[in-house]
Parts: C-alpha cells; sequence; structure tokens
C-alpha cells in the first residue's frame, strides 16, 4: 500500500503516449481531452493524494485482443497503422501510432486491474483511445479495442476472482462491451445511457444470455434528480446480487450538461454522487475513462471522481 502524509494514495494510470494516438485537430477525441484533464487534477487541493503510474505495453496483447475480438481485425489495425493510419470508420480514426497506443491503453487497464486487487481500492486508467464501443467484429465509435470487456476476462483469471461487473455511465450504450461479454455467465453488465441516441443499441429487453446485462435507457435532457431514483431502484440492486468480486467502470463523462455531442444535464459534480454509490458496494472498483468531450467539464467531472474515492477515506 502506498502512502501519503494524508492517506493512502490513489493509483492513476496515465502516460503521455496516450497523446499519440492523433485522430486530427478538430475530431472530438482528440489528445486535449486528457492534457485536460491532467492539468485539472493537478490544481486539485488533494494532488498529492495521487499515485501516478506510467504503464509498460505487456507481451502478447494481439492475441487476447483477438481471443475476444478477432486477430483478423487486429491485424488490419496494425497494418493501417503501420501504412500512416486511415478511417475505420467514418467515426475511428487510426494514425501511425494508434496501434500501439491502444494496446499501451489495454496494458493500463489491465495493470489497473492488478493493482485494486493488491491494494484492495479504486484506481482510475486516464488512457485513450477508448473501448466500449469496439465488438468482437472491430472497432468503431472512436473505439479500437474493448478495454473493459478485456480487462474483465483478464480479471477473472487472478485467484478469487469468480465474477466481475462492469458499469456503463457513458452517456452512449457500451454495445462493444455487451457483445464482448454477455454470454459470460461470470460477467454482469449494466448501462445507463441516452435512450434512442448512438449506437442504436442498449434496449431494455436485452438481457444477456444469463439475464446478465441490465440496460437503463435515460430520457434527453435527464439530470441528477432523474438519474438518482434509476441509479438507486435498478443499479445497486442489480449490482448487489451480482455480488462480484470486482467492479470496472466505464466512465465516460459525456453527460455533462456541457457536452455538445449528447443530450444530458449531469453536472461534473453529479459523478461524486454516483462514485460514493459504487464505493458503497465495494472499495474494488477500476474506474476506466471512456467518453466527455468538452474539456473544462471532463476535467472536472474526473476530478469529482477521484475526490469522492479520496475523500471516503
Amino acid at each position: 500500500m502506498v502512502f501519503t502524509a494524508k492517506g493512502v494514495a490513489i493509483p492513476l494510470l496515465y502516460s503521455d503516449a496516450f497523446l499519440d494516438h492523433d485522430t486530427g485537430p478538430m475530431h472530438p477525441e482528440r489528445a486535449g481531452r486528457l492534457t485536460a484533464v491532467v492539468e485539472a487534477l493537478k490544481e486539485m487541493p488533494w494532488s498529492d493524494r495521487l499515485d501516478w503510474v506510467t504503464p509498460a505495453c505487456r507481451q502478447g496483447l494481439d492475441v487476447r485482443v483477438g481471443q475476444l475480438q478477432s486477430l483478423r481485425y487486429v491485424e488490419a489495425v496494425k497494418r493501417l497503422a503501420e501504412g500512416g493510419g486511415g478511417q475505420i470508420d467514418a467515426d475511428t480514426v487510426v494514425s501511425a501510432r494508434s496501434y500501439d497506443v491502444a494496446l499501451l491503453a489495454l496494458s493500463a487497464w489491465l495493470d489497473g486491474v492488478d493493482i485494486v486487487l493488491e491494494r484492495e481500492n479504486a484506481s482510475f486508467v486516464l488512457a485513450r483511445p477508448p473501448g466500449h464501443h469496439a465488438t468482437s467484429r472491430g472497432g468503431m465509435g472512436f473505439c479500437l479495442f474493448s478495454n473493459a470487456a478485456i480487462a474483465a476476462h483478464y480479471a477473472l483469471e487472478k485467484p478469487g476472482i469468480e465474477r466481475v461487473a462492469i458499469l456503463d455511465w457513458d452517456v452512449h450504450h457500451g454495445n462493444g462491451t455487451q457483445d464482448i461479454c454477455e454470454k459470460n455467465p461470470a460477467i454482469a453488465y449494466c448501462s445507463m445511457h441516452q435512450a434512442h441516441f448512438y449506437p442504436g443499441t442498449g434496449h431494455v429487453d436485452e438481457r444477456g444470455d444469463h439475464g446478465n446485462v441490465l440496460n437503463l435507457p435515460m430520457a434527453a435532457g435527464s439530470n441528477l434528480e432523474q438519474y438518482l431514483p434509476v441509479f438507486d431502484e435498478q443499479v445497486m440492486p442489480f449490482l448487489k446480487q451480482f455480488g462480484a468480486d470486482l467492479l470496472i467502470v466505464s466512465a465516460g463523462y459525456d453527460a455533462t450538461q456541457a457536452d455538445q455531442l449528447a443530450g444530458m444535464s449531469l453536472q461534473p459534480e453529479d459523478y461524486a454522487v454516483l462514485t460514493k454509490r459504487c464505493l458503497g458496494l465495494t472499495r474494488k472498483i477500476l474506474f476506466g475513462l471512456e467518453g466527455g468531450y468538452d474539456f473544462d467539464a471532463l476535467g472536472q467531472a474526473v476530478a469529482a471522481t477521484l475526490g469522492a474515492v479520496i475523500n471516503a477515506d
């Protein structure tokens, strides 16, 4: 366990290499997202409580990704990057460094699993590209490799870990995470997302092969007043009943009112409230960045999440 003068340090997995995934100056999912978060966190009065951990890329990750997505897809991303880059779809960019950066991001998620289990306390992965739209068939929606889903399967290989839950509070449904996890009875997936919105999945009748999926579409314009009853009456009982040994949060912050890519009305500080609810279930939580495209709101919302973890000590 790592301590500071004020208490337990909270691991934050980050590398400047994540900035090298170059999507272009006007793309919503660009490097400025991370620099905005880093700057916001360094201004927090509890910044000395953050344990900045630099991930190293693991060997054999291409095979691990290929087991849950496809080796053909992994090789296609690699070739695209080696050729200087290109588009997977209209929204999803691969640059010359994207393949290596995406594997490093996945390494950070796996490192995060190890750290949470070792320290029995929450950690945060501040990485890009995001992953929850990447399906077993390939990438989409800004996402290359399915970080949360792969991390969940990795966690199940660890001693004493028999069940893993994923909570996705990104404004978009994590169709890729659900696609990869819904057939595994040892993984539960729960998503709160804007209804009738990209990518058009996440309906309430999608329950998974083992009743292990809970989708909760929210009306556009929903704020914390609308979120909390759903969170307390559906999300929390679902997660509690599943009884996971590890909780992974696909922490997207694009449901803030300031975010122009969606139509929800959460405030950055509301994520502290949701985080405290999660901490009431377990301290073994891996938070990993997904969406969030208003830089100021994103920085404040990540800070709210980490501040809630720190103040819960």
